[in-house]
C-alpha cells in the first residue's frame, strides 16, 4: 500500500510540478505528507485506501475532527464519493494525479487526469460469493485456517472443491503468513475485514436478501424477541443486534438473519411484504455452534451491518462494538 502512495504522489509532481515529502509517522494514520504548492508548504496527515466506500466516509470525517488537516490518498476515487469528500472539507489525491485541496492558505482542484486502465484482473475466490462465506469463519476462528480442508468445507458449508482455492485468494492478496511447515495465521487481519466489508456489503449481503417487512397494525416490533428470535435458527442484525451489545442504539431498521425460507417466515410471524417495511429479512449464511448462542450475530457481523448503513449514529455504535469485542483481534480503530 504504501509503495502505491509513493506512485500516486510521484503521479501528481508528474502533472503539476509540486514537490512533496512522506513520512510514515507511526500512529499518525497511514504518515504524513508535505506539499510544495507555490513555494508554500501544506502539511497533511494522509488516510490510505485502495477504493473508498460510502460505508468509510463517517469514519474519515471522524477522523478530519482529530488529524487536521486530513487527506486521503486512494487508487480509486468514484465522481459521486469526490464530491462527497468536498463537501466534508476532506482533502484528496487518486492514483491518476487528480487533487483536491483546501486550506488556509490555498484551494487545488484538479480533475481530469485519466487512470491506466490494466488488463482485467482475475477474480480473487477469496471474495466471491463462496469466498466471503468462508473468510468470514476464518476471521471468527483463528486456527481455523489450519483444519483439515474436509472438517474446513463442513463447518463453513463450502464445497470441498473450493476451499483450496479460497484459502489460495488470501495466499495471493497477502492475508496469510506460514509459520514453519505446517502452520498458517491470517496477517493483515485490519485491511482483510475492511475489503471483507466491501464485499460482502456490495456481493454477498444483497444476494442474501429475503425481503423487507411489516408487522399487522397493533401488533408492536417487540414481539419479535418473544416469538420469532431462536439462537441459531433467527437472531438479529444491524441496529437491534447493536442495542443488545451497547445499550445505545434505538433500532429504527429490524434486521434478522434466518434459516426460515421467506413464505415460511411470512406465515410464521404474520410478516407483510412492504418495501419500505422496517424488518429487513437475510439468509443466515452460517452454521457455526460456537457463534451461534447468543440472541443477536456474530460481533463481527453486527459491526459490519452498523457501519455499512452509512448512519452517524450507527457508525458510533460500531466504534463501540469494535473497541470492546473485535479491537484484540483486528487493531486499533
Amino acid at each position: 500500500m504504501e509503495q502505491h502512495l509513493i506512485e500516486t504522489l510521484t503521479k501528481l509532481e508528474a502533472n503539476t510540478g509540486f514537490k512533496w515529502n512522506y513520512k510514515n509517522a507511526g500512529n499518525d494514520l497511514d504518515g504524513t505528507v508535505d506539499i510544495l504548492i507555490n513555494n508554500n508548504k501544506e502539511h497533511f496527515t494522509v488516510e490510505l485506501k485502495k477504493e473508498l466506500r460510502e460505508y468509510q466516509l463517517p469514519k474519515l470525517i471522524y477522523y478530519k475532527q482529530i488529524y487536521k488537516p486530513l487527506m486521503v490518498i486512494a487508487e480509486r476515487i468514484f465522481p459521486a464519493m469526490k464530491e462527497k469528500l468536498r463537501n466534508a472539507e476532506i482533502n484528496y489525491l487518486d492514483g491518476a494525479g487528480n487533487i483536491y485541496i483546501r486550506t488556509k492558505r490555498v484551494t487545488i482542484w484538479l480533475d481530469g487526469f485519466k487512470h491506466e486502465e490494466p488488463e482485467k484482473p482475475v477474480t480473487n475466490r477469496a471474495f466471491t460469493k463462496t469466498g466471503l462465506k468462508m473468510v468470514f469463519y476464518l476471521m471468527l476462528h483463528r486456527e481455523a485456517i489450519n483444519m483439515p480442508q474436509r472438517i474446513l468445507a463442513n463447518a463453513t458449508g463450502v464445497a470441498l472443491g473450493n476451499v483450496k482455492n479460497v484459502i489460495s485468494g488470501l495466499e495471493e492478496a497477502g492475508y496469510v503468513l506460514q509459520i514453519g511447515q505446517k502452520r498458517q495465521v491470517l496477517q493483515n487481519k485490519r485491511a482483510l475485514l475492511e475489503r471483507w466489508i466491501a464485499g460482502y456489503g456490495e456481493t454477498l449481503k444483497p444476494s442474501l436478501h429475503i425481503g423487507n417487512f411489516k408487522l399487522p397494525t397493533g401488533r408492536p416490533l417487540e414481539y419479535f424477541n418473544n416469538n420469532l428470535i431462536e439462537p441459531g435458527k433467527t437472531i438479529w442484525g444491524g441496529e437491534p443486534a447493536g442495542e443488545w451489545l451497547t445499550g445505545y442504539l434505538n433500532p429504527e431498521i429490524w434486521t434478522i438473519y434466518t434459516v426460515e425460507k421467506r413464505n415460511q417466515a411470512m406465515v410464521k410471524w404474520r410478516l407483510i411484504p412492504a418495501t419500505e417495511g422496517p424488518i429487513q429479512a437475510y439468509d443466515k449464511f452460517w452454521q457455526d455452534d460456537a457463534a451461534d448462542v447468543h440472541p443477536y450475530a456474530p460481533e463481527l457481523l453486527v459491526y459490519a451491518d452498523l457501519l455499512l448503513t452509512g448512519d452517524p449514529r450507527c457508525i458510533e455504535t460500531a466504534r463501540m462494538i469494535y473497541d470492546k469485542h473485535l479491537k484484540d483481534e483486528f487493531g486499533e480503530y
